[in-house]
């Protein structure tokens, strides 16, 4: 199993079966604790999402305690979703999405849905939405998503940023 996915399972089967955050396990790699990044946790049941949470830009230390902390939001902070129960941890599947730097984007035409996440802003609102997802095939899906997540309309002007992702499956 990937490190990254590991450390994840691991941080929300603890989380959901004690109510304990682990601590960073050692002998961990230095790319996860040897520098910051951020990253979302995806948690799927059934192949339906069951939770997804994350940061734009790091807030922890180093991105195994980022990871470590998004896990345990995923599976109990997302507000889409219940907690996920003790009874359902067989039946979920995580990935983790490690986040390049957002650049600011003129217009839509500089984003590749499978490439690119997309970050929508209006004043306060901003929504996010991760490249690659299963049922968002064209560019306009994605920002009408990010829009309608940000609470902005989908005729309102807003500005766009683009960032690449490292998936862990």
């Amino acid at each position: 199993m990937d490190v990254y996915v590991a450390l994840a399972r691991a941080s929300f089967e603890a989380y959901t079966r004690e109510r304990t955050v682990i601590a960073v396990p050692d002998g961990l790699p230095d790319e996860l604790t040897g520098r910051r990044a951020a990253c979302f946790v995806s948690l799927h049941e059934h192949g339906q999402l069951r939770g997804c949470i994350g940061t734009l830009a790091p807030v922890r230390s180093s991105l195994a305690e980022e990871i470590i902390y998004n896990a345990i939001s995923a599976c109990s902070g997302d507000p889409r979703f219940s907690p996920v129960e003790e009874c359902e941890l067989d039946d979920i599947v995580c990935n983790v999405d490690v986040l390049g730097e957002p650049e600011d984007i003129p217009s839509p035409e500089c984003l590749d849905v499978k490439r690119y996440g997309v970050i929508v802003s209006r004043g306060m609102r901003r929504g996010v939405l991760l490249p690659d997802l299963e049922g968002v095939d064209t560019v306009e899906e994605q920002v009408g998503i990010a829009k309608m997540k940000a609470g902005i309309g989908a005729d309102e002007p807003c500005d766009l940023q683009r960032f690449e992702v490292v998936r862990h499956v």
